[in-house]
């Protein structure tokens, strides 16, 4: 019985060095990677069509909901026009915030996004020109200049699909990308096919007789 407990005793400590050993083996191939960590979402900007709900502690009076309007601003109680396109709710707390000390005693203020109108109408692509149908339409991720023309009906007779443009807002300014519109329907070359971005525009123009293409 002595050498049964003995020999269980041994096999327990090498079954234990064994699993120490493993757990010191560095990573490698065989090993698993780490998961990647997802990319965080940009913070919301408020922008024109949005609600938005101001609340001012202590101070009802001056707590409301309000709609962005077309130039950008919304109009507060003791301080007017306060500009809120571009900025973020908590921006925008900060800045009614420091206009309202100037008249009460530290004002504590949060704003909240009701209605993110401004949102939908930004996330949307958009094909014009001689296409089937011109269009305005949600982005999907993944969604390319292919999908977008199809979803168009095609090119009509008249496009010059090889002349096309994608249009892009970068910051301040508008990047323009070629399209070779009837190389990617006519001959499945996809070197233009590109993926899109929310808030882009396909612009495809008419054929014209000086580029003789009619």
């Amino acid at each position: 019985m002595k050498r049964i407990t003995t020999l269980h005793a041994g096999l327990l400590i090498l079954l234990v060095s064994l699993l120490s050993a493993c757990s010191g083996i560095p990573k490698g191939e065989n090993n698993p990677s780490p998961p990647v960590a997802m990319a965080e979402p940009e913070p919301y900007q408020i922008g024109v069509g949005d609600t938005v709900s101001v609340h001012v502690w202590r101070n009802p009076e001056l707590s409301q909901t309000i709609v962005v309007r077309p130039d950008g601003h919304i109009s507060m109680p003791l301080m007017g026009d306060v500009d809120a396109e571009g900025m973020r709710p908590e921006e925008l707390a900060a800045e009614i915030s420091a206009g309202l000390s100037e008249v009460i005693r530290s004002p504590e203020v949060t704003v909240m996004v009701n209605s993110p109108v401004s949102s939908e109408y930004r996330n949307r692509v958009r094909i014009t020109g001689q296409v089937g149908q011109p269009l305005s339409v949600p982005y999907r991720q993944g969604m390319t200049v292919l999908d977008l023309v199809l979803q168009a009906g095609g090119l009509t007779d008249f496009a010059a699909g090889n002349r096309a443009v994608m249009h892009r807002h970068t910051g301040e300014e508008y990047e323009s990308f070629n399209l070779e519109l009837n190389d990617i329907l006519e001959e499945g070359d996809m070197r233009t096919n590109y993926t899109v971005q929310p808030g882009d525009v396909v612009s495809v123009p008419r054929k014209t007789l000086l580029r003789g293409e009619l």
